[in-house]
């Protein structure tokens, strides 16, 4: 997934909508003779503060974060490397496509260079594309290697606030905003989530997010 700053704009709105700022409200329409639906305020609710930048962050971030470790560790270790191009099916076209394993590695590889100009630490030296290292190879490793990848995630959003969340630092060629950053790791976790949800099924697996309770 390439990362410009044309493609971030909806980002952008979508954060300053998670930053707490005043609802846009419309004037309630009645049918005449209807008489208006009084609403009860709760003192508690006027008084309750907006929710900060870290904590509306967090809160997406742990949630994509359980569907994703909870799906690579449902994936038993026999098919991590399983790909859709295994299964030969007519009409398809999965050929060169990333393993399981490799949808993980990429996911977290870019978890830590997406993160890592927010926190201003240096990214591991062992990576060297976006692939991740190729010393990471059993089920057990990758699911630690992504573990390691989204608690930097954590501590990254700890720092958000409403003064620093749109300080721009350098990202790929460009001066990217750190709110901007953390939605962008946000929906690329995602889009590979739902891949790996995929490849799932077609190992006859249901994703534990969709399995009922």
């Amino acid at each position: 997934m390439k990362f410009t700053p044309k493609s971030s704009r909806a980002l952008l709105v979508c954060s300053l909508l998670f930053m707490g700022q005043p609802a846009i409200c419309f004037p309630a329409v009645h049918v005449a003779g209807d008489k208006p639906v009084k609403k009860n305020k709760s003192p508690a609710r006027e008084n309750r503060p907006a929710p900060s930048v870290a904590f509306v962050v967090e809160r997406l971030l742990s949630r994509i974060e359980e569907n994703i470790v909870r799906s690579a560790e449902a994936m038993p270790e026999g098919k991590f490397n399983f790909t859709p191009e295994d299964l030969n099916i007519n009409g398809s076209d999965f050929k060169g496509v990333r393993s399981f394993a490799g949808q993980i590695k990429h996911l977290a590889t870019d978890n830590l260079e997406i993160w890592s100009p927010v926190s201003g630490e240096k990214v591991r030296g062992d990576i060297s594309d976006v692939n991740g290292p190729e010393s990471i190879r059993t089920k057990a490793q990758i699911i630690q290697y992504l573990k390691e990848s989204f608690a930097l995630g954590h501590k990254v959003i700890a720092t958000l606030t409403r003064e620093n969340a749109f300080e721009t630092v350098p990202f790929r060629g460009n001066m990217i905003a750190r709110l901007d950053l953390a939605f962008y790791a946000l929906t690329h976790a995602n889009e590979h989530y739902g891949q790996m949800a995929v490849y799932l099924r077609l190992c006859g697996i249901v994703p534990p997010a969709s399995r009922t309770q």
